[in-house]
């Protein structure tokens, strides 16, 4: 008999660890080829780990709520023939526990640090709150005291404390100590004005008192994220906004026309959103510098045009899947990416793929009935559009004859856009392109 490693697979270019969810096997059941073995949650989608092998589950590595990295051993199968590799539990557990502190060791070598690094010993047997074995290691290997710990707000399931969340918080903290001794001038006392505080580096809300009436809901872990990276994105990007109107009664009229045909040939509900997308694409083509990302003091101009698209979850939540290649498309090709992506949202069939390399962002505020939004940017892209909802209004209509008033379908295009790389100029010529391609829409197209 041999044994066989189950590890976790990797799962997209930016996820580089997961959360232990739910076993769904237990140590002697048997395991055949891709059952799913566990449930795991990312930062940005839950998955479940299939079995690469048929044999029978003789060791968990890992307890619900741990975390895992990329490429470690979660479980031990036990599998016939000597094919496989044989590697003991034991020794699987010893690199598990070893790769936090050879982390933190490399990470001081590649900041230059000469000084000694000691592995001190924190007691959390006093805490009620649960931490990750990373988080403990880490705890240990920089010297975060047991306070500081619970003093930081956490970003996983339920508020646990992540690796990055104390990461930060180690970054934070020497930043802190660096502007004290900086601050610090051999010099002739001066009265000095009250000087800005250092940002804070963990810092508790005010408590809330609820009353005996009040419901206590406790945020769902994807809420947490979201809240978290909505956070995040403000404080990143200096958020801009340009409003314009379209005018999209051709469009209004022809899917109109054309709706039943199309779903009695492609088997597809034809909905606007694709033919907003196929306009965006367009747009991001004409202005290639809307399709970037922010490195430090660096611009990474994006080969690929990926859309993201915002897609409500059945508990109310957003999610934004990515249309690949988006502008390679055409009018069927993107109803069908569209209809697929938004149809396995809204059943959780999302894979961790499905939501990575987006490099620009279009959200349907209209799907709610709002005409307009100032939406948030999805870091790290530099840009995002609001569609709002369309509506039958009177405007002027230009003829050769002369001007009259006639009843026309018309919306609002919001795009919010990070003013540190994106120009007024650039972010409102956009937007009036996107406006163009949608006006000139040919109510004879074939599909």
């Amino acid at each position: 008999m041999a044994k066989f490693e189950l590890k976790l697979p990797k799962m997209g270019e930016s996820v580089a660890e997961a959360t232990i969810t739910t076993w769904l096997k237990e140590v002697g059941d048997t395991i055949e080829l891709d059952d799913a073995v566990v449930e795991i949650a990312t930062d940005k989608v839950d998955s479940e780990v299939p079995s690469e092998v048929e044999g029978v589950l003789v060791e968990k590595l890992f307890e619900v709520d741990d975390v895992v990295q990329v490429g470690q051993a979660i479980a031990i199968i036990e599998i016939e023939g000597e094919g496989a590799p044989d590697s003991s539990p034991e020794e699987v557990k010893v690199e598990v526990e070893q790769t936090p502190k050879e982390a933190v060791v490399l990470e001081a070598e590649m900041a230059g640090t000469t000084e000694t690094i000691s592995i001190g010993v924190t007691d959390f047997s006093t805490s009620d709150k649960f931490y990750s074995p990373l988080v403990k290691n880490i705890a240990s290997t920089e010297g975060v005291s047991l306070p500081e710990l619970e003093s930081i707000l956490g970003t996983g399931k339920d508020g646990r404390v992540t690796k990055n969340d104390i990461l930060q918080f180690v970054e934070n903290r020497k930043n802190v100590k660096t502007e004290i001794k900086t601050s610090v001038q051999p010099t002739t006392p001066v009265v000095k004005e009250a000087q800005k505080p250092a940002k804070p580096v963990a810092v508790k809300a005010a408590p809330i008192v609820a009353s005996g009436e009040d419901e206590i809901i406790e945020m769902t872990r994807m809420g947490k994220l979201i809240a978290h990276h909505m956070v995040e994105s403000v404080q990143t990007s200096a958020h801009v906004q340009s409003f314009i109107e379209a005018d999209v009664t051709n469009i209004w009229n022809w899917r109109k026309k054309v709706k039943a045909d199309f779903i009695k040939r492609e088997g597809e509900n034809l909905t606007f959103t694709p033919i907003f997308m196929e306009a965006v694409a367009k747009a991001i083509k004409d202005f290639p510098m809307i399709n970037i990302s922010v490195s430090g003091d660096t611009i990474i101009k994006k080969k690929n045009i990926n859309l993201g698209m915002a897609a409500a979850l059945p508990d109310g939540n957003l999610i934004v899947p990515v249309i690949k290649n988006a502008d390679q498309l055409n009018l069927v090709g993107m109803t069908k990416a569209v209809n697929d992506l938004a149809g396995r949202a809204r059943n959780n069939a999302l894979k961790p793929d499905d939501i990575q390399g987006g490099t620009y962002t279009v959200t349907n505020v209209g799907t709610f009935g709002s005409i307009m939004g100032t939406p948030i940017i999805n870091q790290p892209q530099v840009a995002i559009l609001a569609l709002g909802a369309i509506r039958k209004v009177p405007a002027v209509i230009e003829t050769p004859e002369g001007d009259f008033i006639g009843i026309r379908y018309k919306m609002f295009l919001s795009h919010s856009y990070d003013h540190r790389v994106v120009n007024g100029a650039l972010g409102g010529q956009f937007v009036q392109r996107v406006k163009d391609y949608l006006e000139v829409f040919d109510v004879n197209r074939e599909f």
